[in-house]
């Protein structure tokens, strides 16, 4: 059974992205309007959160002053009909953001998690990777000339006579494996990675890079960072990993052998653990990769004798 991807964090958002009607700035601006709208703050990556670290959002009506100080505003999509949009408050102190927005604190994603449900993870991870983008994104990679947003934030296009490039939100693909021994017993494969702590384990994972398949990329990480050779390799589930806006792809493979050769830089150890091994660990409170990440799906999944 697939690790299931209504279980992951960042994933399961209900927001309708309204694609068709986001690209009429006409609709876009009626939507900014609306008294009912919602506009979700955020500061240099981090939510803004209430005392209760619950994320701030605030009504349209009566947050002018929220919107004047945004260095951008970008339609998230609908919730219920109700239109929801990201506002970034980056050029403003920490402090005169939280003021502004009636937020006690700046708090990166990863942090609030265990008091999230995945859907509500998602819009805040969502918001997060669009704004990044839109501050990075200010100018043209073609001829240098400046952008400016379209399609209610989805888009920027360039300023510059003969250019017009049309620039879109930037995606990052990786792979994480989990990789099982040939034969018995039934063991996988765990890393310390380098300037992890001392008894820190997790699957492997690295960047898609270009011309390569996803399998392709699991038999290139696996055999450069360990050493390790793989078979059959299988698709497993998918997650956002909105740091900033990556898309963590997840696998299962069989190694060829049980050698391993770890490449002493971005690993400096790898073993194999058995079941049991990793139960024991479970039992001493020794989490199984972190909470918010299909490593940890990937890992429960095996533990557990699912396939």
């Amino acid at each position: 059974m697939r690790t299931d991807e209504r279980t992951q964090a960042y994933g399961g958002g209900w927001l309708d992205r309204a694609g068709a009607l986001r690209a009429d700035p006409g609709w876009v601006a009626a939507r900014l309007s609306d008294p009912e709208t919602e506009l979700l703050p955020l500061w240099r990556d981090r939510c803004l959160v209430a005392a209760d670290r619950v994320p701030v959002r605030r009504s349209a009506a009566g947050a002018a002053g929220l919107r004047a100080a945004a260095g951008e505003t970008v339609f998230l999509g609908l919730d219920a009909g109700r239109a929801v949009f990201a506002v970034d408050l980056s050029g403003l102190g920490e402090a005169e953001a939280c003021g502004l927005a009636g937020a006690a604190e700046a708090v990166d994603v990863r942090a609030l998690v265990g008091g999230l449900g995945p859907a509500e993870a998602a819009v805040q991870a969502y918001a997060k990777g669009l704004l990044h983008w839109h501050r990075g994104q200010r100018f043209c990679g073609g001829c240098g000339s400046a952008t400016v947003a379209g399609d209610g934030g989805h888009t920027r296009s360039c300023t510059g006579p003969g250019c017009g490039r049309l620039h879109f939100p930037r995606i990052e693909p990786a792979v994480i494996v989990l990789v099982e021994a040939p034969g018995e017993p039934e063991r996988c494969l765990l890393a310390r990675h380098r300037g992890a702590a001392e008894d820190s384990w997790s699957t492997l994972a690295g960047f898609v890079e270009v011309g390569e398949s996803l399998e392709d990329a699991v038999r290139r990480e696996l055999a450069e960072e360990a050493g390790v050779a793989v078979v059959d390799v299988a698709y497993q589930g998918s997650q956002a990993w909105p740091f900033p806006a990556g898309l963590m792809v997840g696998f299962r493979a069989t190694a060829a052998s049980t050698e391993v050769r770890v490449d002493g830089e971005e690993l400096v150890d790898a073993r194999w653990f058995t079941r049991a091994e990793l139960r024991e660990r479970v039992a001493a409170g020794r989490p199984l990769g972190r909470i918010d990440s299909i490593d940890h799906h990937l890992l429960g999944s095996w533990l557990d004798g699912r396939s």
